[in-house]
């Protein structure tokens, strides 16, 4: 009996996993996207097992999703069993056309990133079967400033967020939804995200202050300390933890370089992720 149970298992696994793969050639490759109303999205689906979860990884301001494919997260998230989603920003009347709707004061966007990142995760899971996979959200630049607006405004979208040089802009909420998991990154030479931000378009656009963000956060999530609860210092990286924290941890890693990620920032982002 316990034979047969197994195998009816390995047998509705493979199903699974055929199953994926058959909805996964149909679109999601990086010269055909996933379509649906407001936009498109690509995706990858990892060979040979049933996936363990969903990363939706945002792109920068002017970039694409079809480059979060083959971006250092993205190629880890695959090969650790999870399936991809890199949504395209698209905003094609805007200023900034290849951009994300991020609160920064005067600025006006066609399209509801909000609502739209809902969509994909919706059409992805049903495309997929992977209706009840945990999500987890990660972005770099605009894409990190979107990661940090769906964390504080829609905190149940991922069970936990990872932002890579971007946070809020200016003006920064004044409270979050509830707490959530979050692991922010940021270059200690960042000049196009610098750590406290700056102003675009003689100060009408600011960009917010990662400290203050981090601050908002802190109080969010019911932590109680303004300093962190662990502080390392390993391999070119400076890392802060606050895990004494009434409703989810927090962690800060600040790296030697400029608008970027540091060497071995996608393996790091899903260890956390998974933890």
């Amino acid at each position: 009996m316990a034979g047969l149970f197994r195998l009816a298992v390995l047998g509705a696994a493979l199903w699974v996993t055929a199953a994926i793969g058959a909805t996964a050639a149909d679109c999601g490759s990086p010269d055909q996207p996933c379509t649906l109303a407001g936009g498109s999205y690509h995706m990858a689906v990892p060979e040979g097992s049933v996936p363990r979860g969903i990363v939706m990884h945002l792109h920068g301001g002017g970039a694409s999703g079809q480059a979060m494919l083959t971006s250092d997260l993205g190629k880890e998230a695959v090969a650790r069993g999870y399936v991809l989603i890199a949504p395209n920003g698209e905003h094609p009347e805007n200023r900034w056309t290849r951009d994300w709707s991020v609160d920064a004061g005067n600025m006006d966007f066609e399209r509801d990133d909000i609502a739209f990142l809902n969509a994909v995760l919706a059409d992805a899971r049903s495309r997929t079967g992977m209706s009840d996979a945990p999500v987890y959200l990660a972005g770099f630049s605009r894409g990190a400033s979107m990661v940090w607006n769906m964390a504080c405004k829609q905190p149940d979208f991922a069970l936990a967020y990872a932002p890579l040089a971007g946070a809020f802009w200016e003006p920064l909420p004044r409270d979050c939804a509830a707490p959530v998991r979050l692991f922010h990154t940021h270059g200690w030479a960042d000049r196009t995200v610098p750590l406290e931000g700056r102003s675009f378009r003689k100060g009408a656009v600011v960009q917010g202050d990662v400290w203050a963000a981090l601050a908002l956060l802190r109080r969010v999530n019911g932590c109680d300390n303004r300093q962190p609860d662990d502080s390392q210092t390993t391999d070119g990286l400076w890392t802060r933890d606050w895990r004494d924290c009434a409703g989810a941890p927090i962690r800060l890693q600040l790296h030697r370089g400029g608008h970027g990620a540091p060497e071995g920032w996608g393996d790091a982002v899903m260890d956390w992720f998974e933890n």
